[in-house]
């Protein structure tokens, strides 16, 4: 049985081997590239192969359709095919040179490198700028593969440099040092810094494309906290939360190191639902964007009383309308912005551990596209991360909290109804019962849901049907 050829242990698949066997038979040097590359020499099984190869893109594409391989032009302006072998899809991309980055985002020009040198040359990071071949072995000009061993995110040559060349690239770092759970080395975070402002030339939407994927890692607490300038370029609005004082017993922290810390304990409970979710899944996008936009209407509510305490009364409301002009501004998914200004309109309510209070917020977190389990879950979560993110003297609450997250699970699984689409009666139950169809049915029907949402009557039908008299 021949080997497969393989990098750290990681196979290379059958399909991206054969495009590379195919690009070398017809004279064209090829190399492995990018990310498949870093997550083999991590251990990882990465699924997305890219190819990079001394033939132009009309040279790539003669000879993979040659072989009967299929191609898709689709990104020939950089120079880049995606060749599609039963299925999965590999990219092939011509050595390339960028030309004068002049709109701080994509080269003016595009030219074609004559090896593979100067294409590694062009990249991000160190460790994404490795090469590897299955007869060759693995190229690594920037000792990438150290900074791997090191856990270490460093620009490729000077950082500043590849910042302007694409401001966008800041986050790019940001972002991978908080999916690997790696550190920026000094130089290349000073750079991320001092070019934050340069990120005012992206797109919104690539910023928010980013910043959801720091958020997702469950390390966005630690770019709050590191990297707050690019942060803070990322979202203005945090800006004025930096060294903001609250002036509360109940606060040992400025409002934004208050954010950081929620974000971090947020993403570390996100595992907990009451849905049941699989703990080895990324967290909640809309527990993570309202863990970093809860409290980002406190400034602008602030007050203080006549003893010299801050209050920021209304915040939760002001919060969530900033909070949907934020996302709405970095083209987040419509869902994830109801979901999260929910939870941020609802993170400082009042609440005990009571069975009416709870089905009442059970209501609130219900409705056409909601998923009312996994919300009051992720409720509990922004509330216990809020508490353990203020003064130690309020860190009791979390047992409350903990207790109101059971009584949910439960009153879920008994049936117990919080809504007329959980309630075990419907309008043609009540017109067999004998009403008259019309606007009684409704009135009927919420006057049913009350009862059973105070206990008064169990949410079965027949129960139901007998407390209406009808």
């Amino acid at each position: 049985m021949t080997m497969r050829p393989q990098l750290n242990g990681i196979e290379l698949s059958e399909r991206a081997e054969r495009v590379l066997r195919v690009l070398e038979g017809a004279g064209l040097e090829a190399w492995v590239v990018g990310g498949w590359v870093r997550d083999a020499l991590m251990g990882i099984d990465g699924h997305d192969v890219d190819i990079c190869c001394a033939g132009t893109w009309q040279d790539n594409e003669a000879a993979l359709e040659a072989a009967g391989i299929g191609v898709v032009e689709s990104g020939i302006r950089f120079g880049g095919i995606t060749a599609v072998v039963d299925g999965e899809r590999i990219e092939v991309t011509t050595y390339r040179m960028d030309g004068f980055y002049t709109d701080g985002r994509h080269p003016e020009s595009v030219t074609q490198a004559s090896c593979v040198e100067d294409d590694l040359a062009r990249r991000d990071f160190t460790v994404n700028a490795m090469a590897w071949h299955p007869d060759r072995g693995l190229l690594d000009l920037y000792d990438g593969q150290g900074d791997l061993e090191r856990r270490v995110i460093r620009a490729v040559g000077e950082p500043r440099r590849r910042f302007e060349e694409d401001a966008l690239r800041m986050l790019r770092a940001v972002r991978f040092a908080c999916r690997l759970d790696f550190v920026i080395e000094p130089e290349t975070a000073s750079a991320l810094a001092s070019c934050a402002p340069l990120l005012d030339a992206v797109a919104r939407e690539r910023v928010g494309i980013e910043l959801d994927g720091i958020l997702v890692s469950a390390h966005g607490g630690d770019a709050l906290l590191r990297y707050p300038e690019l942060m803070c370029a990322a979202i203005p609005e945090l800006a004025v939360c930096r060294g903001f004082d609250q002036q509360s017993p109940y606060h040992a922290f400025d409002v934004y190191e208050h954010i950081a810390r929620v974000l971090t304990v947020a993403g570390e409970l996100s595992r907990f639902r009451i849905d049941g979710g699989d703990p080895d899944q990324p967290p909640s996008p809309s527990l993570m964007w309202a863990a970093l936009l809860h409290d980002i209407g406190k400034p602008a509510t602030f007050t203080v009383d006549g003893n010299g305490r801050g209050h920021f009364y209304g915040h939760p409301e002001a919060g969530a309308k900033m909070a949907r002009d934020i996302m709405r501004r970095l083209s987040i998914s419509g869902d994830v912005i109801r979901d999260a200004c929910l939870l941020i309109r609802y993170h400082d309510r009042p609440m005990m551990a009571e069975r009416e209070d709870l089905l009442c917020v059970m209501q609130i977190f219900s409705g056409e596209g909601l998923n009312t389990a996994r919300l009051m879950g992720e409720l509990f979560d922004i509330k216990r991360a809020d508490a353990l993110g203020k003064a130690p003297s309020c860190f009791y609450y979390v047992e409350d909290i903990e207790r109101m997250r059971e009584m949910v699970r439960e009153l879920i699984a008994n049936h117990e109804a919080y809504s007329l689409e959980t309630l075990d009666l419907r309008g043609r139950d009540l017109i067999a019962a004998g009403a008259k169809p019309g606007p009684r049915l409704g009135e009927l029907l919420r006057r049913a849901l009350a009862a059973a949402m105070r206990g008064e009557v169990p949410n079965r039908r027949e129960d139901l049907l007998a407390y209406l008299d009808l």
